[in-house]
């Protein structure tokens, strides 16, 4: 390097990457009297140069990645001094000076990546220190004066050392904002000195060995804090700190044991990035599909299967990144394909049979990674968009022929016979779960059965009634024509005017709600609501939801279910019939009523029959009296048929159990005259004659 007349007005020079081994080094950098700042990266210096000297303004001076042991030299004659660093040497504690710290401005120091066994000597004594980096040493313990008069720090890295505790007077740190400490055994460190940390904005605690009953029971105090990353812990849940953290944007919960979600994660409002990778969750909560500023999501190598996925995921319409690889899926959810902005789905090594046909409509996918599912059948695209939601056709054969199925295999299967193929094993939606469920599911379908029976028989009975048809019609050929009469409960007029109507389903068939009780439902219930509106061109349009209560039994949810669509089809609207689930309702659906709903305890009976046992008592009573016959209720025991009292026919002990209502004839009672009723005066207990009208008898 040459001298020339402009060196004096240089403010900053980078030099790494050249080669000042063996002591070389440019003489004429002590001529830039006027350097802030110096960077000597990669240059493989072995000591720092003597014409650093003459560096008087100089203020940052980086060294990264070299060979230094020792930082011993000028750097204390460096008045202007603010940022060392020294990151990736091979220094040692010997090898920093104690009087560096006595400079009045530094306030970066960076020795991470070196061979440091214990914090610098004579550090606490800098008081303006804002940065300091020592991650990846040999540290095992920090001492306690250390933290005393660093109160003004900002950033503090701990990471990758053999810390087992850290100072109490770590809680003076009101002004830190990142606090980043893993890799460090601190199992027995309760960390108490966290919530007095009220600027922190980023905790890094992965590999910590953080447990339930080793972090603080409440950060409530942390209004700031954003970023959180708890991952490669020992968590069996989600600690219950994190659910009071009001501006949580980032948190990483990966590499644990986490077997459930808590429905308290719909606190998370601002939550940006969720980590849940590598735990054992089998389901996601219906929760997490209200953190509405969700942009990644990441689950992969856990145990999701199709029903561990929220039907309502695509109310994630922020939703970028979502990861599931190493799971159980057979199948996603239709709704995941309505996040708009989705970017990346990763869905490789799963046992994916086929992809919703939606999937084609996600304009902005950029990553589909599917790899390593063997048996998956990507869907065709549409022909026609208009048709998307209208009319799908979920029939055997038809899903046999999206599955590739041969031409023999889709006959057979709609005509009801043939030899069974493993391809319709994998189409199913929804896998058994027990058998309890399919006995509700058989129990659905019998008592619908029973009803449309029912209906059936009285519409031939009746003289205007059509001749059924003799052919027996598949499910999708009624779509577009219910095979109910369903004028008896959507009236000509419905949905022809603007406004709302609500059926309440009863006994298996939907009933009107009056305009009072709109908004108003039952917790054992199921409704279908109707909005009726005319859009931007004048032309009535409609939108229809079906509310699940969540105290409903199984055979309203599916009428509800049902009845939406056949309403639906009744008027011949292009719109989806949206599932709404009690407490997890969309906004949509809530600006239909402004947003004012009520729930009320109870409901309609189901409309199942139940069948309960007759529960039979036996009683004795002493029988007296010649005229006028008397009762007297006795113990039922064997000493009391006293002989005294049974004198013929005027006295005797009566033993009763009621099991008729028919009333029983005179002549049952022995001694009654054959020809006239039981004589209904002169009883000793009017309440008895009442209970034992129609007993049977016998006489001791």
């Amino acid at each position: 390097m040459e001298a020339t007349g402009v060196l004096p007005f240089v403010r900053g020079v980078d030099l790494s990457g050249n080669d000042f081994k063996g002591g070389y080094f440019p003489e004429n950098v002590k001529a830039m009297t006027s350097l802030r700042w110096l960077k000597l990266n990669r240059t493989g210096l072995c000591y720092l140069p003597e014409e650093l000297a003459a560096l008087q303004k100089l203020e940052h001076l980086s060294v990264s990645h070299n060979n230094l042991t020792t930082l011993h030299g000028e750097l204390s004659s460096l008045p202007s001094l603010r940022a060392i660093v020294a990151r990736a040497n091979s220094l040692k504690n010997s090898g920093v000076p104690d009087d560096i710290f006595k400079l009045d401005d530094l306030s970066v120091l960076d020795l991470s990546h070196n061979q440091l066994m214990e914090c610098p000597r004579e550090l606490e004594n800098a008081k303006n220190m804002l940065v300091l980096n020592l991650s990846h040493n040999s540290i095992d313990t920090i001492p306690n004066q250390l933290f005393i008069n660093l109160t003004d720090l900002l950033y503090l890295d701990l990471s990758e050392n053999r810390l087992e505790s850290l100072p109490p007077q770590m809680r003076r740190l009101v002004h830190l904002q990142t606090l980043v400490l893993n890799g460090n055994p601190l199992l027995h460190a309760q960390l108490r000195q966290l919530p007095a940390m009220t600027a922190l904005q980023t905790l890094h605690l992965r590999s910590t060995q953080r447990t339930q009953s080793n972090l603080p029971t409440s950060l409530e105090g942390l209004s700031n804090l954003a970023d959180v990353d708890l991952s490669c812990n020992d968590l069996t849940r989600v600690p219950e700190c994190l659910y009071t953290l009001p501006s949580l944007r980032r948190l990483n919960l990966s590499s644990n044991q986490i077997t459930e979600l808590s429905l308290c994660i719909d606190q998370w409002v601002h939550v940006e990035t969720l980590n849940l990778s590598r735990n054992q969750l089998t389901s996601l909560p219906s929760a997490i599909c209200k953190l509405s500023k969700l942009k990644k999501l990441y689950l992969n190598s856990n145990k999701l299967d199709f029903d561990g996925l929220p039907s309502g995921i695509g109310k994630l319409t922020n939703l970028e990144e979502f990861m599931a690889a190493n799971n159980n899926l057979e199948l996603v959810p239709e709704s995941l394909c309505r996040c708009p902005k989705l970017r990346k789905l990763v869905l490789n090594k799963n046992y994916l049979v086929t992809l919703p046909e939606a999937i084609h409509f996600l304009t902005e996918i950029e990553v589909l990674d599917v790899r390593e599912n063997p048996n998956l059948v990507m869907p065709p695209k549409p022909a026609d968009r208009a048709a998307e939601w209208y009319n799908i056709d979920f029939s055997l054969q038809n899903q046999l022929r999206l599955a590739g199925a041969s031409p023999a295999t889709v006959a057979a299967a709609a005509a009801g016979s043939g030899p069974k193929d493993p391809m319709a094993r994998k189409m199913r939606l929804r896998r058994r779960k027990d058998s309890a469920q399919d006995d509700q599911a058989k129990q659905v379908l019998k008592g619908m059965s029973d009803v449309a029976q029912e209906k059936n028989k009285k519409q031939e009975e009746s003289a205007d009634a059509r001749a059924p048809s003799g052919k027996v019609r598949r499910w999708d050929q009624g779509l577009e024509k219910p095979r109910l009469d369903y004028s008896e409960f959507f009236t000509e007029d419905v949905g022809q005017l603007p406004g709302l109507t609500i059926w309440q389903i009863e006994n298996f068939v939907p009933v009107l709600v009056e305009e009072a009780f709109h908004g108003k439902f039952y917790e054992a219930d199921c409704y279908i609501v109707l909005k009726t509106f005319l859009d931007d061109s004048g032309s009535l349009n409609w939108e229809i939801y079906y509310w699940i209560g969540g105290e409903a039994t199984l055979d309203k949810k599916a009428c509800s279910a049902i009845h939406a669509v056949n309403l639906r089809n009744y008027l011949g609207a292009e719109c989806r019939t949206v599932r709404e689930e009690m407490g997890d309702e969309s906004e949509e659906f809530l600006q239909v009523f402004d947003n004012d709903i009520s729930y009320i305890e109870g409901g309609t009976a189901s409309g199942f029959y139940t069948v309960e046992d007759t529960h039979y008592v036996t009683r004795m009573y002493r029988v007296y009296g010649k005229k006028n016959i008397k009762l007297e209720p006795v113990p039922l025991k064997g000493t009391s048929l006293d002989p005294r009292n049974m004198s013929g026919r005027a006295g005797c002990a009566w033993s009763a159990r009621a099991m008729s209502s028919t009333p029983l004839p005179a002549a049952s009672m022995p001694g009654a005259p054959s020809a006239r009723p039981w004589p209904k005066t002169g009883w000793h207990s009017p309440r008895l004659g009442e209970e034992e009208e129609g007993a049977s008898s016998t006489v001791c």
